[in-house]
């Protein structure tokens, strides 16, 4: 894998782009797809990973750019993973927070404070053109419990009813600095950083 100075963003979400280009910066510039009016690919994936390659290939083949996509999702144990590969569709309406997070408190009414662990995944996948056998695949991976009200304006998704494994702090009231060191999509960028450093492409 040569070095990558630029990429597209697989992703239509404005949140994971702001976030996406504070944590790549000074190592990967990242080209918003709406600017390339690129399609989205349908996530029929069952997987975060395999979502996550469908999108960064789409990318790649519409635009013959290195393509990285973002697929992630919330896991709550209490429900018995979900809702996951869904998240950004829990209520129905693809993208819309507000509801996503009435539902999810709703479906954990009465579950106590001890019981209601889950996490946030985080996978990352980025491909070039002409080499689509061999993305760079990375994943983060964020304990934490949910709340039982909402809180905070920061963030987006489901970070108003997100508190941190460690500290009990709510992800919406975490500054972008801070919720970078703590979550699965921080971690999940080191961890990229890491590996293209492995493979010599020298990430800057």
């Amino acid at each position: 894998m040569s070095t990558i100075r630029s990429a597209v963003l697989a992703s239509g979400n404005p949140g994971k782009l702001r976030e996406l280009r504070e944590l790549l910066r000074g190592h990967i510039r990242l080209i918003d797809m709406r600017e390339l009016a690129l399609v989205a690919a349908e996530e029929t994936g069952s997987s975060l990973e395999e979502n996550a390659r469908l999108k960064a290939f789409a990318a790649v083949r519409q635009s013959g750019l290195p393509a990285l996509s973002d697929d992630s999702g919330l896991e709550v144990d209490a429900l018995g993973g979900a809702p996951g590969i869904y998240s950004s569709r829990y209520a129905g309406d693809d993208g819309n927070a507000r509801a996503n997070i009435r539902k999810l408190l709703k479906d954990l009414d009465g579950v106590p404070a001890g019981n209601r662990t889950a996490r946030f995944r985080c996978v990352l996948v980025l491909a070039i053109p002409d080499n689509e056998q061999a993305p760079l695949i990375v994943e983060g991976v964020w304990e934490g419990r949910i709340a039982e009200r909402a809180e905070g304006r920061r963030g987006f998704g489901y970070d108003p009813v997100f508190l941190d494994g460690r500290t009990g702090k709510c992800a919406a009231l975490m500054s972008a600095t801070e919720k970078g060191r703590r979550s699965h999509r921080g971690l999940a960028v080191r961890e990229l950083v890491r590996a293209l450093g492995r493979r010599g492409a020298g990430a800057g």
